[in-house]
């Protein structure tokens, strides 16, 4: 039976987001074809009829990723993003999570595709931090530098988090205290200079 337009085009929505979901859990080296088409749900013969390559759905499903959680922080002030960010919830569910966090290191080993994928993902997680630590000047390098900074601390506590134990303190101790420096810049983005402090 021939597949319609429209069936193909939701099945490959839906080989995109079971990719998505699993190379967040377990890396994109660790998710093989056949496994991630039986979790979809179709057979493994079939990825070559949606896509070319593994290296093209690891691009597209990085990018779907980041989509995803652009939509989850739309229209959040910056506080309440790092403090969904650097939560339990979010540290535990690491398949629906921030690819930063889940993929950053996967991604600098993956093809120029992928890490075009994974740099245009992380310029919009600045932009919607760099919103509430701007100045009242526009394009303020300033606060670009201290958005990188909060970003880059909360990926690494969210990594560092999820290294530890799950039941170890210091798994809670991490996001705790990066969560209220994070917060802090925010507070104190008037008067604070940007200085060696995180």
């Amino acid at each position: 039976m021939r597949v319609t337009k429209e069936k193909a085009r939701e099945n490959r929505e839906r080989i995109v987001d079971t990719a998505a979901m699993l190379f967040r859990e377990q890396g994109f080296d660790r998710v093989g074809v056949a496994q991630l088409m039986e979790q979809a749900g179709f057979t493994h013969g079939g990825f070559y009829n949606h896509f070319a390559s593994k290296d093209e759905l690891i691009a597209e499903a990085l990018a779907r990723c980041f989509d995803e959680r652009s939509e989850q922080y739309a229209g959040h002030e910056a506080i309440a993003i790092v403090e969904r960010y650097l939560s339990r919830d979010h540290r535990d569910a690491p398949g629906r999570g921030c690819p930063a966090a889940a993929l950053g290191s996967d991604a600098s080993r993956q093809s120029d595709e992928t890490r075009s994928a994974f740099a245009a993902g992380v310029e919009n997680m600045i932009a919607a931090i760099e919103k509430d630590v701007r100045p009242k000047q526009a394009h303020d390098p300033v606060s670009r530098a201290r958005a990188i900074s909060v970003l880059a601390q909360a990926v690494g506590a969210m990594i560092l988090s999820r290294a530890c134990p799950e039941s170890s303190s210091l798994a809670d101790d991490i996001l705790d205290t990066c969560r209220a420096e994070c917060i802090s810049i925010f507070d104190n983005h008037g008067e604070r200079e940007l200085s060696g402090e995180s």
